[in-house]
This record gives structure tokens, C-alpha cells and sequence, in this order.
């Protein structure tokens, strides 16, 4: 959070509507900036600082198996979270912010190229080149072949740009990666490091991430014919297997180079992560944050993706625009320490009272305001880093890379999964299981356990689409909702507790409740077997209906008498069957291009829409 405001003000582009939505030629391009190593300095700054943008977060990190939207079903960002896309409904904020960085990146490496290379000017260069590959990835993921400038805007001559094909761009990020880890220094060689810039073991993970992406599935279609033909649509990796193989080679000797430094490792506590998160802490296992900053930067984590906080409470407004996936908190094992802490189960009602909620209600609980020290700048701006990449990060990436490389796990790939699962139980090397030695049986693992660590971090949907298999899980996702809600026998969900009873507590800021203590009851009990002082609820009660109006945004309960104040039944509303309505094979893995803020500005790219729209 210390970085980057000075350089924001000091540099700030105008935009232009060209093909890329980035901005003119300013005094930012201009020699000037690039006479110093200090003012060099401020222009990366500047670059870190543009390319995030909530959009990635909220609008495109819903619509998974652990985040939903709780938007009206006509609002823009619900449709873009159940798969009704068009190129007037679909994320644009995030597309523009990522080719505005990629400019700022462009400018500054062809400055500090210019310069004598220095230590200093040499780790400029590096974090350049690492921002703009990181800024390619989140184009590719959400949109795949988008246009590839490697230069800046007043170098390039045109404003019109094509396609270019997705496997082209991220070899180019490998390339741009490998050229970062060595320029910038290792972490113990960076006076004063914080998580927020890069270092030489977060540049190394950024090049594992891009590297399992090249090496994935997605959504391809025919580029050499406009307009594209739906008929080549099809979900597939690249053609060329030996590259693939190369590139899960790159993964794992990146992840490799990483552990082996040991500068980095797993916090001890998957719930301290989140807490020193929330307030401006660095810890052993945070390798790369984007600092929250500006007067111009979406801030809105932990307000609009976290717990909900009426807006009387001590703690502020805190409203969920989206919520847990209620399945999620079921694909906890017992005793994963890592389900309290990622589904928060309560809520703060007007008098700060924490209140328990039934599952039809449970919200994101990595970023509730509750575990702050204080509100931040604004009950909308929270001043929470988001994590790009924590060393657990490293060790999935690596299992997942070798297991891929070698058709099967070794023994550095189990080993890997095992201690995220070890730390997952507190440290209890009894729970971890049993560590499948075969390629398919250590991939599904890998894929829940991304889901179990990662959950609401914003990659779960790119993900299962570069392991191709979005449809398959949304669609399963569906009917474990339907199941969930009816109890339905021969399911895991046949008898999970349908009333809980708990004692509402005073909130406070650094509260120390990850949940509320309970009794649960499997049916409805006597009111002789409801302790004196304690709340009952119905548990498939949908106080807070999950799709459009949350009914605790103006009185979750009422706090004198403790009484339940939303009365619909989870059994008897369509919200949760009207999830992913949109999602339709070979079309919804990937995004359309915005048609006003893309296709209409550039008429090298007006008639290229994915041709599943």
C-alpha cells in the first residue's frame, strides 16, 4: 500500500479511444522520464498500478463452483457470472486496464533499455517485462487471441490491430518472464522488500502461471478465415505435444527454483494469512499483492466481496455482491482448517451483533471487515492488497506441472500436494489421505485442491477452463445445489444439519470468531431442546436471498429478540436453479470482446468476435 501514489499523480495518462484503450502519447513516453533511475522508477510504478482492476474479481471471478453472484437477473454483472454474454454484456474494465499496463510496460522498457544498466535500472527492466506478461495473461484467459503490441503507440505507426493467436502471446510472456527472473534480484538481495513489486522468486511463479496456461486447454477457433467460421470451434490444448511438454518442463523448474531458495514457505496458519492480509501484514507465504492505491484504483475488496456488515454496525457497510457457492462449504473435508476461514457463516446486524446464517446465505470469508483492526480509508475502500501469488501457489503448480511432465506424480509432486494438505489439518499428518499415484487420479485431486486453497481468489474460472472441463463442473455444480437443497437421500448432503442453534456475539474489530459456536440438529427440535439465550434457525431458511434481494441488507435480524426476519425457504426458491442459466458448451470458456469499447474503435478487429457469439 506504500508504493505507487506519487507516481500515479505525477504520471497519469489521458486516455484516447484507439484500438486498445490505452492511453496517447503523453509526457510519460517522453525521454524526460527515462533520464533517472528515480523518475525511471516512478514510471514501473505507474505500470504495477494500472493494470488492476476489480473486473477481474468480481464481474469475472463469479460463476464458479465457489462464487456466486447475488445481482438481479437482469443486472449486467449477474449475466456476466451465469454465462449470458454478448458484446454488450461482457467485461471490458479489466481489457482496457491490462493494455493500458501493457503500454506503460512498453514505454518503460524501451526507456530503460536506453539507460546504463545498472542494478537498479536492470530490476526496472525486469518488473517491466514481468508487468506486461502478467498484463497478456489476464487478456488471454478471459479473452484468447486478443491483439499483441510489443511497443510503444507512437512506435507502431497504426491504431488497427488484429487478432493474434493466444499461443503466439503466451510464448512471447515465457520469454518475457524468463528475461524478468534475470534482471530483477532474489528476494534477500531487495532492502526493504515487500510482496508488492516483484522479486526474482514471485517473477520465477508468474512464469509457472503463464506457462501451465500456455500448456492448457481452451476455447480455439479457425484465425486465418474472416469472418471466423463457428464451425472450428473447439476446446482443445495446442497442436504441437512437444511444445506442451516443454512447457510443463518450464513450470516445474521455475516452481523448482523457487523451493529451493526456501525464502518463501507455507504460513503456518492458512487463517493468519487472511488476517495479516487485512491489515497491511506480509508474511512468510505472500509473494506478490497488488497494493490498493489511488484515487483512480477500484478498492472495493472486502466491500462488495466479503462478509456482510449492516451499515449501522461499528464496522460499516460491507455489501455482498456476491457470495460463497453454498456446495463449497461441503467439499470441506472435517477438520480442514481452511473452511471456516474461506466461508464466513455469519453476518454483523445493525448493532454489530454477529449473527449466524444459514447456507443459502454463507459469504466470502477471506476479506470480511470483521478481522480488520479498523474500517480503512472508507467502508468502500478497505485498503486490502489483493494476492496474486502465495507460495501454496508454488507448491500446486508444481505438482500439477511435473505430474503432467512425467505422465504420472513422482515423488516431488506428491510431496508437494501433501504439504498443502498437511497444513490444511493443522498440521496433522494423519489426515492427509491418500495421494493418488496415477496422471487422472493426481489431476482431480490437484483440481479440488486449487478449489479447497484458492477459493474466491478470483482463477477458479479460467482454471477449470484451461483444464477444460467448465461445463462438466458448473453442471454437476447445479444439480449438488438441487441436492443440497432437498437433502436428497444417497447424496453427501443426506444428512448434513438442518437446524443450528448459537449464541449471538458482540462483534469486534481483529475479532477472534472464524465461526460461531453451534448445536446442530438434523430435524426440527422441540423447543425444550433449545438451550436458554440460544438462536434457532432453520438452516435451509434463505434470509438473504442468494440472487436478488438480500433481505438483510436493511435488518438481517433483529437484535432485541433475535428473531429470523427472512422467512423463504432455500427448498422453495429458483435462485439456485437459475445458476449458470447461460453456460453452453464451446462458447462460454471464453469472453466476447466488448463490441463499443473494443470492436467499434478498431477496425482491424471489428469483424473478429468469437464466433460462439
Amino acid at each position: 500500500m506504500i508504493y505507487l501514489a506519487a507516481a500515479v499523480l505525477s504520471l497519469g495518462a489521458t486516455s484516447c479511444e484507439d484500438f486498445l484503450e490505452i492511453p496517447s502519447e503523453t509526457k510519460f513516453d517522453s525521454n524526460s522520464i527515462f533520464e533517472t533511475t528515480g523518475r525511471a522508477e516512478m514510471a514501473v510504478l505507474a505500470a504495477y498500478h494500472a493494470g488492476y482492476n476489480r473486473e477481474m474479481w468480481y464481474q469475472l471471478g463469479m460463476g464458479t463452483d465457489e462464487v456466486i453472484s447475488t445481482e438481479g437477473d437482469t443486472n449486467s454483472k449477474n449475466q456476466i457470472g451465469n454465462y449470458l454474454m454478448s458484446g454488450s454484456v461482457t467485461g471490458s474494465s479489466l481489457y482496457t486496464a491490462s493494455y493500458t499496463a501493457i503500454e506503460y510496460a512498453n514505454v518503460c522498457i524501451r526507456g530503460i533499455e536506453a539507460m546504463a544498466q545498472t542494478t537498479e535500472n536492470k530490476r526496472l527492466l525486469g518488473e517491466a517485462y514481468a508487468i506486461r506478461a502478467a498484463a497478456f495473461l489476464n487478456l488471454v484467459r478471459y479473452w484468447g487471441d486478443v491483439p499483441y503490441p510489443t511497443v510503444p503507440v507512437s512506435e507502431m505507426g497504426t491504431f488497427l490491430s488484429s487478432r493474434v493467436s493466444r499461443d503466439v502471446i503466451l510464448d512471447g510472456c515465457v520469454e518475457d518472464l524468463q528475461k524478468a527472473t534475470e534482471l530483477i534480484p532474489w528476494k534477500s538481495e531487495i532492502s526493504g522488500f515487500t510482496p508488492e513489486r516483484y522479486c526474482k522468486e514471485s517473477a520465477y511463479g508468474i512464469l509457472a502461471r503463464v506457462a501451465l496456461y500456455a500448456a492448457g486447454y481452451s476455447l480455439r477457433w479457425n484465425l486465418d478465415t474472416v469472418p471466423y467460421d463457428a464451425g472450428t470451434l473447439r476446446i482443445a490444448k495446442r497442436d504441437d505435444a512437444a511444445r506442451v511438454k516443454e512447457l510443463n518442463k518450464i513450470a516445474a523448474d521455475a516452481c523448482a527454483e523457487v523451493i529451493a531458495r526456501a525464502s518463501f514457505e507455507l504460513n503456518d496458519s492458512y487463517e493468519e494469512i487472511f488476517r495479516d492480509l487485512l491489515n497491511g501484514e506480509y508474511n512468510k507465504e505472500s509473494m506478490l499483492e497488488q497494493g490498493q492505491y489511488g484515487t483512480n484504483v477500484n478498492v472495493e475488496n472486502g466491500y462488495t466481496n466479503g462478509m456482510f456488515s449492516h451499515t449501522s454496525s461499528m464496522f460499516g457497510k460491507a455489501q455482498p455482491a456476491m457470495m460463497v457457492n453454498p456446495a463449497l462449504y461441503f467439499d470441506f473435508e472435517e477438520g480442514d482448517t481452511r473452511r471456516d476461514v474461506t466461508v464466513c457463516q455469519y453476518a454483523a446486524d445493525n448493532k454489530s451483533m454477529l449473527q449466524l446464517l444459514p447456507y443459502g446465505s454463507y459469504q466470502i470469508g477471506k476479506f470480511r471487515v470483521v478481522w480488520k483492526s479498523e474500517i480503512g480509508t472508507a467502508a468502500n475502500k478497505r485498503d486490502i492488497n489483493w494476492p496474486w501469488l502465495r507460495y501454496s501457489h508454488i507448491l500446486l503448480m508444481y505438482a500439477e506441472a511435473l505430474n503432467e511432465y512425467h505422465g504420472a506424480p513422482n515423488d516431488e509432486a506428491k510431496n508437494a500436494l501433501k504439504e498443502i494438505r498437511k497444513r490444511a489439518f493443522g498440521g496433522d499428518e494423519s489426515k492427509v489421505g491418500t495421494i493418488p499415484s496415477d496422471h487422472d487420479g493426481f489431476l482431480t485431486a490437484l483440481i479440488k485442491e486449487n478449489k479447497l486453497e484458492f477459493a474466491c481468489e478470483a482463477w477458479r474460472r479460467t482454471e477449470l477452463c484451461r483444464w477444460g472441463i467448465l461445463y462438466e463442473t458448473l453442471t454437476q455444480n447445479k444439480q449438488d445445489l438441487i441436492d443440497l437443497a432437498a437433502c436428497t437421500p444417497g447424496t453427501r448432503f443426506e444428512n448434513i444439519d438442518c437446524y443450528r442453534a448459537y449464541i449471538p456475539v458482540k462483534g469486534e474489530f481483529e475479532d477472534p470468531h472464524v465461526t460461531l459456536e453451534c448445536i446442530a440438529f438434523k430435524s426440527k427440535p422441540a423447543s425444550s431442546e433449545v438451550p436458554e439465550g440460544y438462536t434457532l434457525i432453520e438452516m435451509h431458511n434463505n434470509k438473504g436471498a442468494a440472487n436478488s434481494n438480500l433481505k438483510y441488507q436493511t435488518a438481517a435480524f433483529d437484535s432485541e429478540t433475535g428473531e429470523n426476519l427472512g422467512k423463504e425457504g432455500f427448498t422453495n426458491l429458483s435462485w439456485y436453479k437459475s445458476l449458470f442459466r447461460g453456460l453452453v458448451k464451446n462458447k462460454s470458456e471464453i469472453c466476447p470482446l466488448s463490441q463499443t469499447a473494443v470492436l467499434d474503435v478498431n477496425a482491424g478487429i471489428r469483424d473478429q468476435q468469437c464466433p460462439a457469439y
